[in-house]
């Protein structure tokens, strides 16, 4: 039997367009890993993660482990709310959905809203799994470039401004990660940052901000979208996968009640009480601001480390944006397609993400590749960049 001959046909076309798993591949034994969008080893707290499933058990039995859960799930949304307040956003609890990570709110965000006529919108490059998940629902974009301050948002306006010209749809909500964008780096100004807000309203369009990345800045925070939004059109998404453990799963939405109610309907999971009450446990009894503090101060140091050896090794047709927080630094290597490039730096002992799996159209980003610098340790980013350095140079040179 052919299981596949089930399938639907957008099943089959999704699976034909994004092959599963191609953006990231096996990687050799000893490999240093500068493609790992991943929490450093060393600043996952374990120790600190154990504590709290023992407390938790020896509190509350077997409550945790039950479909009904622990009187620490409502804790964790309390504890998020005021995370939330720390980055200028107050909610109601009736505007505050925790889900499985960010990914799960993207997709459920994805399934109100979107439909197979949908047009959205979406920063170009843009995070690669939200790009999977939109195109379960719909084939239409509209692509807006990025640069070394974010979003492009004159460009924005001036292709809503043609389209409403011309009489073709409008996209229903913008996808944007303004904060330490993934996979670029870069940070949204604040002039752009209201001038989205004002093409929201005067365009009549919903915008999704992702900010998985907003609290590990290296000099100063920058002000959520959600956090000067007057109308209630921002869905704004976090998640502890970056500053705790991702393997806990544990994220949200905030946006409008309305909107809240509709994602819950939708959210079929029953939870996870066990994740949500160690994650409340963890939280109740750990000084997170110290953590964070040391999280952006390793990663910073982490990210001037490589930064510096790209200044030293690097030939100038290598050019790079300088990240100002989260985990990556965006390169660009004139003349050259890193997805061909990759086959060598695999060999010498060193990966990354070729450029394209970012872009809607993958041609755009054959140029391109994404640094991680979160996960590596010092030693191994320096030996990667020689060793990235040394492959480029023979491609070049």
């Amino acid at each position: 039997m052919n299981s596949e001959s089930f399938f639907t046909e957008s099943t089959k076309a999704a699976l034909k367009n994004n092959p599963p798993g191609e953006w990231m591949p096996t990687l050799p034994d000893g490999c240093i890993r500068l493609s790992s969008g991943f929490p450093a080893p060393n600043l996952i707290p374990v120790e600190q993660l154990q504590a709290a499933v023992t407390r938790l058990l020896e509190e509350e039995k077997d409550l945790p482990l039950h479909y009904v859960g622990s009187p620490k799930m409502a804790k964790l949304k309390e504890q998020i709310n005021d995370r939330l307040l720390r980055r200028g956003i107050r909610v109601s609890e009736e505007e505050l959905l925790i889900t499985s990570g960010a990914c799960q709110a993207i997709d459920l965000v994805a399934r109100i809203i979107m439909d197979h006529e949908t047009v959205v919108a979406i920063e170009s490059p843009t995070y690669m799994e939200a790009l999977e998940i939109f195109q379960n629902y719909t084939e239409h974009f509209i692509s807006i470039p990025v640069d070394e301050y974010g979003l492009q948002t004159t460009k924005l306006e001036a292709m809503l401004a043609e389209r409403k010209r011309e009489g073709l749809p409008l996209p229903r909500i913008l996808y944007t990660i303004p904060t330490f964008q993934n996979p670029t780096g870069t940070t949204m100004t604040m002039d752009r940052r209201k001038h989205v807000l004002e093409l929201a309203a005067k365009y009549d369009f919903l915008i999704l901000e992702d900010d998985a990345y907003g609290e590990l800045y290296f000099h100063e925070q920058a002000d959520p979208l959600k956090a000067i939004d007057n109308e209630g059109r921002v869905l704004h998404l976090g998640s502890l996968s970056k500053v705790v453990a991702p393997g806990m799963r544990i994220g949200w939405i905030a946006a409008a009640p309305e909107l809240i109610t509709a994602v819950a309907w939708f959210k079929k999971d029953l939870d996870h009480p066990f994740a949500q009450a160690t994650m409340a446990s963890f939280l109740e009894r750990n000084d997170f601001e110290k953590r964070l503090k040391t999280l952006r101060e390793t990663y910073q140091h982490k990210c001037t480390v490589l930064l510096s050896e790209l200044d030293q090794h690097m030939p100038k047709q290598v050019t790079w944006y300088v990240s100002e927080g989260g985990y990556f630094v965006w390169v660009k290597i004139a003349g050259v397609d890193t997805s061909e490039l990759l086959t060598q730096a695999l060999d010498e002992g060193v990966s990354y993400i070729p450029g394209k799996h970012f872009f809607l159209n993958q041609q755009d980003g054959a140029e391109y590749l994404r640094l991680s610098f979160s996960y590596a340790d010092e030693k191994e980013i320096v030996e990667g960049i020689q060793k990235l350095s040394k492959v480029i140079k023979r491609i070049l040179l």
